[in-house]
């Protein structure tokens, strides 16, 4: 991702307008309409100025030479990281919705999650998407650590389904330090004996989630080696195979003007139907990524809690092809603090944000109380 450049208030000011106008109107944007809506006391030349020094900075571009200006994916990726500010009675009113048309506790999970899917793709008008609860039975069996070199460490992991992962660490601090071979043998071995202690037993999704405070305490010197190892641990020990996604609204976000073009359907319908096992570890994943928190800068999450984690994908960000003119906003689900399944919308990169993030992160809230409880 480019780095976020710097805005003045004014410039700021002019592409949030830009974004927003956009989104409501599909249209192209020229420096009248911002005039005439931003009441900002500046000439039309002036912000058209201000507009092509955005085009310049790859916030805005010009589809022909004659139109006004559409944001780019980072023009959007700046708006949500840093001028969107989200409404809270949004989130409020689909948290009533959801508690009075959601079947009751007696209902069946598919039962649920086909209505609060619906309910989703309604209120939204975009894709959405409900993974079925993942089911992450491997627990960790056997851990252990091996100097291969000397500044590197090879980790062996064994599941109690005997599934076998080698990770290979770089460690400056192993390779930093003056101790014979035996020492630091020995090292390695008790610091494999208290990884079993810790972690033997512990479900995937568990060891994902964890808090390494107590171990890196406890092994303060070999920090960078636990750090690499946990981070490994969860992008390296994932389910091999995924739940089914409940998935509903195709025929409402097709009306949109983006999804005009018969072979960009056809290729995002083929995703959504045919290659759900491509399309399930995008959505959700024990170790989320690419998280942003509203109106703040380079933050690691959205909102103060784990399970407030928003993830927000724009537009060429997604690393499937099919979704590469989308937006994929989506949330895990927790039961007992574990995820075990995401919510999530896919519409046009011309997204009303707000009211995605809002409705995705309710959703993937009441799910996680009715799982919990």
């Amino acid at each position: 991702m480019s780095e976020q450049p710097n805005l003045n208030e004014r410039s700021q000011n002019i592409l949030k307008a830009t974004i927003e106008r956009y989104i409501a109107t599909a249209e192209p944007v020229g420096s009248k309409a911002i005039a005439d809506q931003c009441k900002l006391k500046v000439s039309s030349a002036t912000i058209r100025n201000i507009m092509g020094r955005l085009e310049t900075a790859g916030l805005l571009y010009q589809p022909h030479t004659s139109a006004g200006r559409v944001p780019s994916d980072f023009g959007y990726r700046i708006y949500v990281d840093r001028l969107l500010i989200p409404d809270e009675n949004i989130g409020k009113k689909l948290a009533v919705s959801l508690h009075q048309q959601l079947p009751g506790k007696r209902a069946s999970l598919k039962a649920l999650l086909q209505r609060a899917t619906k309910i989703l793709a309604a209120l939204s008008g975009y894709i959405a998407l409900i993974t079925f609860p993942q089911n992450p039975t491997d627990t960790l069996r056997h851990i252990q650590l091996v100097r291969v070199s000397s500044g590197q460490i090879m980790s062996i992991i064994v599941t109690d389904s005997y599934h076998t992962e080698s990770i290979l660490i770089e460690s400056a601090s192993l390779k930093n330090q003056e101790m014979d071979e035996e020492t630091i043998s020995g090292e390695l071995q008790l610091l494999s004996n208290f990884l079993n202690q810790k972690l033997k037993g512990l479900t995937l999704s568990e060891i994902a989630v964890l808090n390494w405070g107590e171990i890196e305490q406890e092994f303060a010197h070999y920090t960078d080696i636990l750090n690499i190892l946990s981070q490994e641990l969860s992008r390296n020990l994932k389910p091999t195979s995924y739940a089914p996604i409940v998935i509903h609204g195709i025929a409402e976000v097709l009306h949109q003007p983006e999804f005009s073009q018969i072979n960009q359907v056809q290729t995002l319908l083929y995703l959504l139907e045919e290659k759900q096992e491509q399309l399930a570890p995008v959505i959700f994943s024990f170790a989320e990524d690419a998280t942003v928190e509203l109106g703040k800068q380079s933050t690691p999450s959205f909102g103060s809690k784990a399970k407030k984690k928003v993830t927000i994908k724009i537009g060429s960000e997604n690393s499937l092809e099919p979704m590469q003119t989308c937006t994929l906003v989506s949330a895990n689900y927790y039961q007992d603090d574990i995820p075990v399944g995401s919510v999530g919308v896919i519409g046009p990169t011309r997204m009303l944000y707000e009211n995605a993030i809002a409705l995705v992160e309710t959703t993937a809230d009441y799910l996680s109380e009715a799982f919990s409880h």
